[in-house]
């Protein structure tokens, strides 16, 4: 046959092999108990047939023909002449005759027994159609079952768990057609106890469809306790092969799976940013026209509320949000660096929402928060003065109108035109008295004209009142002034004509009113009220009270003396035997009235002891509080500051591995937090000072808020620390950057971190890149800058320098393969359907793709088609492509 093949002109090359017997190897896989049924053999016989080349054409044996004939050389030790060129019929059919020969002539080597010659057979199957079957390194068997188990998964009633029983109600052989050609069975209507017309539904459909023969009868297979594993096989691995197309496109889904699941991951780390983001701006926005209102209240109390009401926010409200913004910074880095790992363009928070303009409000926030404390302590001391102002006020204005009641009434009276020479003289001493005690209420009237200004100038909320009650008072001492020179005109003018006054009285009237001015000022004054804020103060309010009680003996003798100069007026009077008619008409104050207030100042003085005596215990308590603040505070003030520069240590340096690092700063961090029950301590110190109005401490240089802002900022940097350490082991795992390489990064860049503060410029940073060994011209160090300082800061961090260096040396997933992967799911078409990807990849990320893709306006788009092609190119950005 070979020399006609030559004389036709279809010689071709002799593919010719000798290789050991592997027949015998296989014998030892048969069932030899199945050997013996004769039901076993029928079936085999059936599945072995089906092999022949008289099945249907494109069946399974056919695609191995030439296998077949390999096979034969490899039981049989014989050579096989096969026409290579297998595309012309005559080809085809010399081929056949040779299978023809091998299989049905040189299988008498087992002497004409049908079994064995049934198991070579089985042989020849499982190393050309079931033997090249693999998925993910397994077994062929195992490859094979694990394939089916996979697309069978979604399909209820369908359990696949090996070759024979997992296949006896045919709802897995249904289930494989559906997975790949949906519309040519209609699943839904299959029932489960109903075997024989759901096998013959199956095996129909891939005879006609699907040109792989029918090689079962599903009356053998429902009528056998257990189906021929190898049967099963032999026909499902046709499957496999008839579906094998459908491998790529599982592979393209598994990859836009993974991308897309990134993908997601991120946009919700950014939803969860933008959110966070939005919340802490908002309520920024709300504080900050709360501290910065600074409209003061009319009363104490109103202003101690408020006071209140900051403390509330800096020990409640405050300390969450400095964490929310410190955990927003944390989470901003970590989606950076997730985003930088797996190869997508940066995040870019949408306007207004950046870590910058979050930093930016927080500084506003904390701009308006600096001076509203000091605001509300100056209100406070304000009103506290304007409390004492008003009731000095009220006391002096009320003083003064007892003491102008019914003057206008006598200085108006005519009581001179019919008085006599004697009463005239009497009039005008007792005028001049007046005039005397008039002249000594000026002070009083000035005071009180003062303390109405001081009222107008730190604006007291009832200055009105204040003002009309003192122009009532300037006006009525301006009629007075008037009056009093009016009448001393008169007076004068008659004087010319009665000349008769008594010295005496008159002596006493000008003796008694400055004394009596004198103990009317010295009870103002034991009743004044007085503020001090230190012992200093009170210590001075002492020692003038005791310079003051060291006059009162000399008042004493001035007092004695007055009272001398009236019981003398009685005695001359009792002697000449003179009829006094009436008061001293010099003066309206009499000799009890002087002896009452004596008596009145006796009685003050010890009270004034009293008082500031309490007030000296109350200040030396406050100095107390003071001391006792200053403490604790000049302990933590020196401790934050050490903890801090500790912390810029400690980030700089590289001690053991990073997970050392992490380990060591978490404790330092818990050593920390456990430091917080002193903060606590000193809160409350500094709330008894503050509920004790003490306004300075001489005994510290600290002040509560430059403690709090320290000890915020210190909680901020570890967590910063420990998150920059967190990312740069993020970024050696997922890049694969050995500890070695981490250190040899580290110790490059410290040593052109020249200020150590793990940050530096761009010339520190070129000198770095060359120390590396790259060549930088302008253009290319523009380009890396670039990367590492996207913001064009001109500064760069440690962690973008090792995303840079890893960057550069390992590949990711690009938007190309992303698009290549869609291309395989949609058939090798410029757009893919709804449909398609429902039918490729899970529900989730199919409607994901579905909501996010463009339809495709291509020449050859079709109604429903979707643009995957610049969908992938989104997912990486503009840059990748």
């Amino acid at each position: 046959e070979c020399v006609k093949l030559e004389d036709t002109g279809y010689t071709d090359t002799l593919y010719k092999t000798k290789t050991s017997d592997i027949y015998m190897e296989q014998e030892n896989d048969w069932d030899r108990d199945l050997l013996l049924d004769p039901a076993w053999e029928k079936q085999q016989r059936k599945v072995r047939a089906s092999e022949s080349p008289g099945a249907a054409a494109g069946a399974c044996a056919m695609r191995y023909l030439l296998n077949v004939l390999n096979v034969f050389e490899v039981t049989q030790g014989q050579n096989c002449i096969i026409l290579r060129k297998k595309k012309q019929k005559l080809h085809r059919f010399y081929n056949n005759n040779n299978y023809y020969y091998y299989l049905f002539f040189k299988a008498k080597i087992v002497d004409g027994n049908a079994k064995m010659t049934l198991g070579m057979i089985w042989t020849i199957i499982l190393r050309f159609a079931i033997q090249d079957i693999s998925v993910e390194e397994t077994s062929a068997k195992e490859g094979l079952l694990l394939w089916c188990q996979r697309k069978t998964a979604p399909y209820k009633n369908v359990n696949v768990q090996n070759f024979h029983i997992s296949w006896k109600d045919g709802l897995a052989f249904n289930a494989l057609i559906h997975r790949h050609r949906p519309e040519l069975i209609d699943y839904d209507k299959l029932r489960k106890d109903d075997p024989v017309t759901n096998l013959n539904n199956a095996f129909e459909v891939a005879e006609r469809y699907l040109d792989i023969p029918k090689m079962l009868d599903a009356e053998d297979i429902v009528g056998t306790l257990r189906p021929d594993e190898k049967a099963i096989m032999t026909y499902v691995s046709c499957f496999y092969h008839a579906f094998s197309g459908a491998q790529k496109a599982e592979t393209a889904a598994n990859r836009i799976c993974k991308v897309l699941a990134v993908n997601q991951e991120n946009e919700h780390l950014m939803e969860d940013y933008e959110k966070l983001a939005s919340d802490l701006l908002e309520w920024i926005r709300r504080t900050i026209p709360w501290l910065e209102n600074r409209a003061p209240e009319k009363t104490m109390t109103e202003m101690q509320q408020k006071l209140e009401d900051f403390r509330d926010y800096r020990r409640v409200h405050k300390p969450p949000k400095v964490q929310e913004k410190c955990q927003l910074e944390i989470n901003f880095n970590t989606l950076q660096t997730k985003l930088r790992l797996s190869n997508r363009p940066a995040f870019m928070p949408s306007e207004g929402r950046m870590v910058s303009d979050i930093n930016g409000a927080w500084h506003k926030l904390e701009g308006a928060e600096k001076g509203y404390e000091e605001w509300l302590l100056n209100e406070i001391r304000r009103l506290e003065r304007l409390d004492h102002l008003a009731e000095k006020f009220r006391q002096k204005a009320a003083i003064h109108e007892s003491w102008t009641d019914g003057k206008e009434a006598m200085l108006t009276q005519k009581d001179y035109e019919t008085a006599s020479l004697s009463e005239i003289k009497a009039l005008l001493k007792k005028h001049e008295a007046f005039e005397s005690d008039l002249a000594a209420h000026q002070d009083r009237v000035e005071q009180i004209a003062a303390i109405a200004q001081e009222l107008n100038e730190l604006d007291y909320y009832d200055s009105p009142s204040v003002n009309a009650r003192c122009q009532k008072i300037c006006e009525q001492w301006d009629a007075l002034g008037s009056l009093t020179q009016s009448r001393r005109e008169s007076l004068e003018r008659t004087e010319k004509q009665l000349e008769s006054i008594d010295e005496l009285y008159l002596e006493y009237a000008k003796r008694a009113a400055p004394f009596n001015n004198w103990m009317e000022g010295a009870m103002e004054d034991l009743q004044d009220m007085f503020i001090v804020h230190n012992i200093e103060e009170i210590q001075g309010l002492i020692t003038a009270h005791d310079q003051f009680k060291s006059t009162l003996p000399e008042a004493n003798k001035e007092r004695e003396a007055i009272q001398a100069i009236q019981a003398e007026v009685q005695k001359i009077a009792q002697y000449n035997g003179i009829k006094l008619a009436g008061n001293n008409p010099y003066t309206t104050i009499t000799p009890q009235s002087i002896d009452k207030k004596w008596e009145k100042v006796q009685q003050l003085v010890p009270q004034r002891d009293q008082a500031l005596q309490e007030e000296l215990a109350r200040q030396q308590s406050n100095d107390h509080l003071r001391r006792q603040f200053a403490n604790q505070a000049n302990m933590i003030g020196p401790w934050i500051q050490n903890k801090m520069e500790e912390i810029g240590r400690i980030s700089i340096e590289m001690n053991g591995t990073l997970e050392d690092q992490l380990t060591h700063l978490r404790q330092y961090e818990q050593s920390i937090i456990e430091y917080k029950p002193n903060i606590d301590q000193l809160e409350g110190d500094h709330q008894l000072i503050q509920e004790a109005l003490i306004f300075d401490n001489k005994y510290t240089a600290y002040t509560m808020e430059h403690l709090r802002v320290g000890w915020e900022q210190l909680l901020t940097t570890i967590a910063r620390t420990i998150n920059e350490i967190e990312n740069q082991i993020l970024t050696r795992d997922a890049k694969g950057i050995s500890q070695e390489q981490l250190h040899e990064y580290r110790t490059s860049f410290n040593h052109f971190d020249k200020k150590r503060t793990g940050i530096m410029d761009s010339d520190d940073f070129r000198a770095l890149l060359i120390s590396t060994g790259n060549s930088l011209g302008d253009a290319e160090f523009g380009r890396i800058m670039g990367i590492v300082d996207p913001n064009n800061s001109g500064a760069v961090t440690f962690q973008a320098f090792i995303d840079f260096m890893s960057r550069e040396t390992t590949d990711t997933d690009t938007a190309d393969q992303v698009i290549a992967s869609f291309k395989i799911l949609a058939g090798d078409k410029n757009y893919i359907t709804a449909e398609e990807l429902r039918r490729e990849l899970p529900p989730d990320q199919a409607e994901y793709c579905i909501a996010r893709m463009a339809p495709y306006t291509g020449p050859d788009a079709v109604p429903g088609a979707l643009d995957y092609m610049s969908f992938s190119t989104a997912l990486y950005g503009e840059s990748d492509l």
